[in-house]
């Protein structure tokens, strides 16, 4: 497949309108936007993928896990299913009824070829604090001595009218205090 220079790939989606336009244009933007539709397809295709996954999980009697798994499609493609749960236990259950899993989704309507169970890591136990007044850490107010001596180190080899040796006298003051 070759390419043309002129028209790449990946712009397939309609040039956004400027941002003087109304709201009725705006709307009509984002019915014809094929990302937006996107978005929304996809959801919509989750929406009734979760529901069918509930009535098969119904007929198999385990409707109590459903509330318990996260379903989606394979990003490579629409016929292996992923299903995302909280636990070994939730996945060692489904993993002994997989076959009838895919049946029941199969007289349902949905084509699934493979389930994929997968245990969902779990939520990180720490949290992170902001600091109070009593640990807020003071900066520093001065110079090391290792700075302290470089930067008089510099102002020895400075012309004495200098005016980046008067600078240097003017940090030194201000930072040796």
């Amino acid at each position: 497949m070759s390419l043309s220079p002129v028209t790449p790939f990946f712009m397939n989606f309609a040039p956004k309108p400027s941002r003087k336009h109304t709201a009725h244009e705006w709307l009509d933007y984002l019915r014809e936007s094929s990302g937006l539709g996107g978005i929304l397809a996809k959801t919509e295709d989750l929406v009734r993928l979760k529901s069918t996954l509930g009535l098969a999980l119904e007929k198999l009697g385990l409707e109590h896990l459903n509330p318990k798994i996260e379903a989606g499609w394979r990003s490579g493609g629409q016929d292996e299913l992923f299903l995302l749960v909280s636990s070994a236990s939730i996945a060692s259950r489904l993993q002994q009824t997989l076959p009838s899993l895919i049946n029941e989704l199969a007289k349902l309507g949905l084509k699934c070829s493979a389930i994929k169970v997968k245990i969902k890591p779990a939520p990180a136990t720490w949290e992170v604090k902001p600091r109070t007044n009593e640990t807020l850490r003071e900066k520093p107010r001065g110079f090391n001595a290792v700075a302290k001596k470089s930067w008089e180190d510099l102002l020895g080899k400075l012309a004495p009218d200098s005016e980046l040796r008067k600078t240097v006298e003017r940090l030194l003051r201000h930072k040796t205090k």
